[in-house]
């Protein structure tokens, strides 16, 4: 009896220190570092290189429980992308659970205020798994944008993407991302701009390719709404917008200091000096500063500004064209004193 009394607690004894084994495995934290690392899971991983990565962030304990479950649950045969946070106290059966059911850690995506889809795609795609190229694709595909609605073309998706940080996931496809620009959007565009821009007989692209030509023409906030006046009374009355930054857009140079005559008959439909009306988009992502500035733009009379010829970034304004060329004048001979070409 007494034998068979020791046998059973020998047993339990014995199970106790398997179970705290399997919990000592599953459960403690397992990272290496003492800061938030990621695990980066992606097409081409297969279970001895997924095995390696785990290696690298986690202790060997660690890496062996989540491999071992795994084998056991078949992952290894359905091994899924994404980005996946190991943090000091993440532990063997957390990470597994994260990475079975593909809950991954968002990614901030910052969309910066650039010229072109070249520089847009480069940037975005900077810290995603999605090559610049996949991205580019889709922006210069007018059969990719189509899910996104008649008025999306290759001229004016980089209306979409508005300079905001956005949480996005590692894998993201160009597909997918596009859709949550569309849906952030039409977020942005809410009740209250859209009926500004109803009254100013301008649809969302309209004021957004407006506004990112108040940027390139000035950084100073203060001046945005009067430059923004000056060129819807030039859009009002058919006359010619002529804005020097549409020029390099066409040309696609922008290091340009001065623009001269004959360049402003080449032929591009950004050359608003070669055609009226705004050009096909937007020749930036606009700042949500300029968009605010085109939908609270100043009423004036204004038709013509020049840069000041002291250089402080701001303009002056004229109503003449005669009153324009004697501005334009002092600035060419600022430009000149100063060696510009």
């Amino acid at each position: 009896m007494k034998s068979k009394k020791l046998y059973y607690t020998g047993i339990a004894v014995l199970l106790i220190i398997i179970l705290g084994i399997c919990a000592f495995y599953l459960f403690a934290p397992i990272s290496k570092q003492n800061k938030t690392v990621y695990l980066y899971i992606d097409n081409n991983d297969t279970p001895d290189s997924l095995f390696k990565k785990i290696e690298e962030h986690c202790h060997d304990f660690g890496a062996t429980a989540v491999m071992t479950m795994a084998r056991h649950t078949d992952y290894v045969n359905n091994i899924r992308q994404g980005r996946y946070a190991i943090t000091p106290s993440t532990n063997a059966f957390t990470l597994f659970r994260n990475m079975r059911n593909g809950n991954q850690t968002p990614i901030n995506i910052v969309v910066p205020e650039v010229r072109t889809r070249e520089r847009l795609a480069e940037t975005i795609t900077k810290n995603l798994m999605m090559e610049k190229e996949d991205l580019l694709d889709y922006l210069n595909n007018n059969d990719s944008l189509k899910f996104l609605g008649k008025d999306i073309d290759t001229c004016t998706v980089i209306a979409l993407f508005l300079p905001y940080t956005f949480e996005m996931y590692w894998n993201v496809s160009p597909k997918k991302l596009l859709e949550n620009m569309s849906e952030e959007h039409k977020k942005f565009w809410n009740k209250e701009r859209l009926a500004k821009a109803k009254a100013l007989e301008l649809t969302p692209i309209q004021v957004q390719t407006l506004a990112s030509i108040v940027d390139e023409e000035t950084n100073y906030v203060p001046e945005k709404p009067t430059v923004a006046g000056m060129y819807y009374n030039r859009l009002m009355t058919d006359m010619p917008l002529q804005a020097d930054p549409t020029v390099k857009f066409a040309l696609q140079d922008f290091s340009l200091k001065r623009i001269y005559h004959n360049m402003l008959s080449y032929p591009s439909p950004y050359n608003t000096y070669y055609t009226t009306g705004l050009p096909p988009g937007p020749i930036r992502i606009a700042s949500v500063a300029g968009i605010d500035a085109v939908l609270n733009l100043e009423h004036h009379n204004y038709l013509y500004m020049c840069a000041k010829e002291d250089f402080s970034g701001s303009h002056n304004f004229a109503e003449t064209y005669p009153e324009h060329l004697q501005n334009a004048s002092r600035y060419a001979n600022a430009l000149n004193e100063r060696g510009i070409k």
